[in-house]
């Protein structure tokens, strides 16, 4: 049975200090909600600030990134370990603007998922094509891709382990809406390269 998931992304915002203010007004707000999941995905300085104060709640804390490495020379990097240390449960992966200004791959995205299952991690693997590409009718192809090379290289109990999120790059600072049939479609088009890779009862249940 699908349970809804609302997981909101910080980006580059908040201190932990703001963090914190946020929670003290954010926690009451979502008191009485059982209807869904929800994630707070924040900057790694955040990820402390953030699960201390989610503590007791049914808010769940999420990264925005992570290298698919346990450790090493790897300067500037995030590794799953020292994400799940902070108690954080969730991690974004692929997501566009890491996509669009980090050169994250297809790839690179099916091994970072590796990387957060294998950390005891649950990610949030983001899908969706430009506006060019949108336009250009190459949506479907576009998502199959990335669906192809991105995840379904992973085992069937490890599929069912992600959260995949449909990203629609192309209404995002365009003045474009993408309305929830669009969405409907998209999540139609995955569900069905899921359901050739993993089964009916696996697709209908992401």
């Amino acid at each position: 049975m699908r349970r809804p998931v609302m997981a909101g992304n910080w980006k580059m915002y908040k201190t932990p200090a703001e963090t914190s203010t946020f929670f003290e007004k954010f926690r009451p707000l979502v008191a009485g909600s059982t209807h869904c999941e929800i994630v707070i995905c924040a900057p790694f300085t955040d990820l402390q600030a953030a699960v201390d104060a989610a503590r007791s709640t049914r808010i769940q804390i999420g990264a925005q990134y992570l290298f698919w490495e346990w450790e090493g020379a790897f300067t500037g990097e995030i590794s799953g370990p020292m994400i799940r240390s902070t108690a954080a449960t969730h991690v974004l992966v692929g997501h566009s603007e890491r996509r669009q200004y980090f050169g994250d791959t297809d790839e690179a995205v099916l091994k970072k998922s590796l990387a957060a299952l294998a950390s005891d991690l649950t990610p949030i693997v983001c899908m969706g094509e430009r506006l060019e590409q949108r336009e250009s009718g190459e949506t479907e192809l576009v998502l199959i891709e990335q669906f192809s090379k991105g995840i379904a290289g992973l085992e069937p109990k490890q599929f069912a382990r992600i959260v995949i999120a449909y990203e629609p790059v192309w209404a995002i600072g365009t003045g474009k809406t993408a309305t929830p049939e669009i969405a409907a479609e998209a999540h139609q088009m995955i569900r069905n390269e899921a359901q050739k890779r993993y089964g009916e009862d696996e697709a209908a249940r992401m």
